[in-house]
C-alpha cells in the first residue's frame, strides 16, 4: 500500500507540467464579482475584478474596510464560487477547496493542547492520520527557519503573539502548498513585532518561494513585501490601480528609509484617501 503520511506533490504542483513560466498567469482573475445574498437588489462586494499573478509573485491587497479584499482570496482558495466571472489556478478553473492551497489567517488558531512541533504537524496528522519520520524532519527544519527550535516542545500559550504567527506560517507551508494565502496575519501585532515578522516572511519567502496573495490594512507592509499591490476601492470593490514595487531584494530597513518607499506609500494612500477613482 502507498505511504500517504509522507509530504506528497499534488497533480497540480509541477508547473512545468502546464508550461507555466515566472512571468505567465499561475493564478488568474477575469471580470470577478461576488455577492453574498442573490437578491437583485443586494450590492456587489466585488465587481469587475482583473488580476494575474505569476508564479512565485508576491501580490499584496490593499483598500479600505469592507472592501472585499478577503472575499478575493477566499475564491482563490475554493471556498467561495464567484457570482460572475472566472478564477482559475494552472489554466483549471476553481470550482471547490483546493488542497494545494495553504492559508494564514488573521489569528494563528493554534491547538492549545498540543506543542509548538505538533501543531506544525498537525494537518498531516488531521489529513492521512499521522506523519512520517521524514515529515517531522521537514518539521523541525521549519521551526529552526523561522527561530523557533528551541520553543518546539512548548505549548502555545507560552509564545509571544508573533511567535505564534510564525507557527502559523511555518504550519502553513508544512505540505508543500503552490499558493500561498495571507488574510491579514500580522493584524493583531505591535507595530515593532509587524515589521519584524514582515522581514521573517520575506526570509522564508526566499528560502521556500510560493505565489503570494497576501491581504492587509497596512499600507507600508504592502509596500516592504510585494512586487506589485491590488489597490481596490470602497465596495464594491474594483480595481484602482496594480502598482509595480519597484524596489530591489532583498528589502531591509533601508528599504522603509528610501525615498522611493515614501513615494509608493503616498502614492497608495492617494488612492485610500482621496475620491476612489480608477486609473
Amino acid at each position: 500500500m502507498e505511504d500517504k503520511t509522507h509530504i506528497s506533490k499534488t497533480h497540480f504542483q509541477d508547473a512545468e507540467e502546464f508550461n507555466i513560466g515566472k512571468q505567465a498567469a499561475y493564478v488568474s482573475m477575469k471580470g470577478v464579482g461576488h455577492k453574498y445574498d442573490l437578491h437583485p437588489d443586494t450590492p456587489m462586494v466585488v465587481q469587475d475584478i482583473d488580476l494575474d499573478i505569476h508564479r512565485h509573485e508576491f501580490v499584496a491587497v490593499v483598500g479600505p474596510s469592507g472592501c472585499g479584499k478577503s472575499t478575493l482570496l477566499r475564491m482563490v482558495a475554493g471556498l467561495l464560487i464567484p457570482s460572475h466571472g472566472d478564477v482559475s489556478v494552472f489554466n483549471l478553473p476553481v470550482t471547490e477547496p483546493r488542497d494545494d492551497v495553504g492559508i494564514v489567517f488573521q489569528k494563528a488558531n493554534l491547538l492549545p493542547w498540543l506543542t509548538v512541533r505538533k501543531n506544525v504537524l498537525f494537518p498531516l496528522k488531521h489529513k492521512y492520520g499521522r506523519y512520517s519520520a521524514s515529515d517531522e524532519k521537514r518539521a523541525n527544519e521549519l521551526l529552526d527557519m523561522a527561530g523557533l527550535t528551541q520553543f518546539a516542545d512548548k505549548m502555545p500559550d507560552e509564545l509571544s503573539g508573533g511567535m505564534q504567527q510564525r507557527v502559523g506560517i511555518i504550519r502553513a507551508l508544512l505540505l508543500n502548498p503552490d499558493i500561498l494565502l495571507m488574510d491579514e496575519p500580522f493584524s493583531a501585532l505591535d507595530a515593532l513585532t509587524r515589521e519584524q515578522i514582515g522581514f521573517d516572511l520575506l526570509d522564508i519567502w526566499k528560502e521556500h518561494p510560493k505565489t503570494v496573495l497576501f491581504i492587509t490594512h497596512s499600507i507600508t507592509e504592502a509596500v516592504l513585501l510585494a512586487d506589485r499591490i491590488l489597490v481596490m476601492s470602497k465596495r464594491p470593490g474594483t480595481v484602482l490601480d496594480l502598482i509595480d514595487v519597484d524596489l530591489p531584494r532583498p528589502r531591509s530597513q533601508k528599504t522603509i528609509n528610501s525615498s522611493r518607499f515614501a513615494e509608493l506609500t503616498d502614492l497608495i494612500r492617494g488612492y485610500i484617501y482621496e475620491p476612489n477613482t480608477p486609473a
